[in-house]
């Protein structure tokens, strides 16, 4: 196979092998069209963009009005306690997808990425509205489980990403997931501040009688599952990516094809089959540096939300939840500026690791500044607030980003998805860890207001860069192996 035709010398073209094209094959229909199809996929990028947008935003945009959430279903006998059970609802996602984000990896290898993409959506639509109409703590924390064993998206969409388009465009696509992540976790928190608690905060158009009053939760929820019903119609443009053919049947009703063949090591990789992802050091080391500052962002996302809320006599910014929402809107806005005409150049100059170094370092001074911006008010105030949100919200998607290059660079294609899933578990245990413990930090901090050394919310942000601090470390060796792929 792959022999020279030439004049006889019959030597063997190594670099090259035959593979083929089945017309029912989904896969091989998008590859052959890939290959006589130049330039930027934009209808694909698009679907693709909208799909992980909103199946993101409800992941944070309860943490702006959780505060007041958990207030009002009265879990919480004293004002300090709130930060305490808060933590647990905003872990309990985390933990649904952890225990489920290998599973829906490996259907999406077995059965195809697009059903997966499917079910996180119709999963967005019925248990995010159903958080918003809750009317106790059980039913808030049970909903929101419960989407989280749903969510399988965040796996396959990654490796989707990098099959939808020629390979020139897959790190384009990884960043695009990325960046619409990014997008979906800030504008979610954003939809969350502006809209909680409508019938108080806009009399005119909300009455307390009606379904808004009764249930001030409600219309953030009920947006974010419209966008997610536009999302599922967007689907009907995203074609399915994984082969879904016997290779014994190569001969029969195909289209033969050259191509360059895999490497050695993707082979071997292959042939070992799930259980290989756990030897392969360069993906699993990615998967590290990429928990743990998944497990910073996610501590860092309720942390300040329940900061900015809480009462200055508690260390506290006295911010109402729509103050919290403009905070993280200009944040969101920022973030797209920032991946649009910022990050592509800093990418292509920068090594990726130095890169997460880099923004690891820069972090620091910035969290560690946090606490200060209390003796701030008015303009000043909330000038460093919103500079500070765009440049730690800017510095974690670019840490994300690289991180996803990586774990992706590190994977043949037939595993990619079983190895995103993997992640997304990982990643998910950190998360669900995160907020759980972010809150009894919180809850502690708001007791200890006058302690001698790292008095009240100096604890939080000083645990937040310590965790800044162990993902900085494994970013060098022994702990990090670099991929093959080059930059």
């Amino acid at each position: 196979m792959g022999k020279d035709g030439g004049g006889g010398d019959g030597l063997e073209v190594p670099l090259l092998k035959r593979t083929y094209y089945h017309g029912n094959c989904p896969g091989c229909r998008l590859e052959k069209r890939n290959e006589t199809r130049r330039g930027v996929p934009y209808t694909e990028f698009a679907c693709m963009w909208l799909v992980t947008v909103c199946s993101t935003l409800p992941i944070q945009s309860l943490f702006p009005f959780l505060y007041f959430m958990i207030r009002d279903l009265h879990i919480a006998k004293q004002v300090e306690d709130i930060g305490f059970y808060a933590g647990f609802v905003g872990a309990s996602y985390m933990l649904g997808r952890a225990l489920t984000s290998t599973l829906w990896g490996i259907v999406a290898d077995k059965h195809g990425r697009k059903p997966v993409l499917v079910v996180t959506l119709i999963a967005v639509i019925t248990l995010n509205t159903l958080f918003g109409l809750s009317s106790s703590y059980w039913m808030a924390l049970t909903t929101r489980g419960l989407l989280g064993l749903l969510s399988g998206m965040l796996g396959p969409i990654k490796a989707y990403a990098t099959e939808v388009c020629r390979k020139e465009y897959s790190h384009l696509a990884l960043s695009l997931i990325s960046s619409s992540r990014a997008i979906g976790l800030i504008v979610g928190p954003a939809i969350g501040g502006y809209l909680a608690q409508p019938a108080d905060k806009y009399p005119g158009m909300f009455s307390q009688e009606y379904i808004f009053g009764r249930f001030p939760y409600f219309l953030p929820c009920l947006c974010i599952s419209i966008l997610a019903v536009a999302a599922l119609i967007s689907c009907i443009w995203l074609p399915e990516t994984l082969h879904k053919h016997n290779e014994a049947t190569y001969s029969n009703n195909s289209i033969e094809a050259m191509e360059e063949s895999l490497s050695d090591s993707n082979a071997e990789e292959s042939s070992g089959g799930y259980w290989s992802l756990f030897t392969n050091w360069p993906l699993m080391s990615a998967i590290t540096v990429y928990c743990l500052f998944s497990l910073q962002d996610v501590a860092y996302a309720e942390v300040f939300s329940l900061w900015a809320v809480s009462d200055r006599k508690y260390g506290g910014l006295s911010f109402t939840s729509t103050d919290v929402g403009s905070v993280l809107a200009l944040s969101g806005l920022f973030l797209l500026i920032y991946q649009i005409l910022i990050y592509p150049s800093v990418a292509k100059a920068i090594e990726p690791i130095t890169l997460v170094r880099a923004t690891a370092i820069l972090t620091l001074p910035l969290l560690a500044s946090y606490p200060f911006m209390t003796t701030l008010s008015g303009f000043n105030l909330q000038l460093v607030v919103n500079c500070a949100s765009s440049l730690k919200n800017s510095f974690q998607v670019t840490t994300i980003t690289v991180c996803n290059i990586l774990m992706n660079d590190a994977v043949s294609q037939d595993l990619r998805a079983s190895a995103n899933g993997l992640s997304v578990t990982l990643m998910s245990i950190f998360k669900a860890v995160a907020p759980a413990v972010a809150g009894v930090i919180f809850s502690w901090a708001q007791r200890r207001q006058t302690a001698s050394f790292l008095p009240g919310d100096h604890l939080v942000f000083f645990m937040l860069n310590a965790a800044t601090v162990v993902g900085l470390m494994c970013t060098f060796g022994p702990h990090f192996a670099r991929g093959s792929t080059k930059h």
